[in-house]
């Protein structure tokens, strides 16, 4: 096989989505740090204490869209631009529940860190 793995690269074959390995890349991110931000948001609700309530709930409506940018940035799929105009608004709710937490909770700064770089990558291609 390492015959025919030669004859792609020297035909210059690229890997379907790899323009957008970028998006994929802060899109994953976006989906990990929101389950930390899950499991301590859990965590902290587990002692009665509901201040992240809502932290909760938007970083449950991130992690789904997040997951499918990725995939289709990954892919290179046809709606691309549609979900990351859709990802900007739901990744800014959650960055927007996340910033209220972040001076006291690591987990939300992270989350609300890796949405605003989701929502950079996102406008440049929506813009572009």
């Amino acid at each position: 096989m390492p015959l025919a793995g030669s004859a792609l690269a020297e035909t210059g074959h690229q890997h379907h989505g790899a323009h957008h390995a970028e998006l994929t890349k802060l899109a994953l991110e976006c989906v990990g740090l929101g389950e930390a931000c899950v499991a301590h948001c859990i965590k902290v609700l587990s002692t009665c204490d509901t201040s992240l309530a809502d932290c909760l709930v938007s970083v449950n409506a991130m992690l789904p869209m997040c997951t499918a940018l990725a995939r289709y940035a990954a892919t290179d799929a046809k709606r691309l631009k549609d979900l990351a105009a859709v990802c900007i608004t739901v990744c800014d709710d959650c960055a927007k529940e996340c910033e209220k937490h972040a001076d006291k909770h690591a987990e939300c700064k992270a989350c609300g860190d890796a949405c605003d770089a989701c929502i950079k990558a996102c406008k440049d291609l929506v813009d572009a």
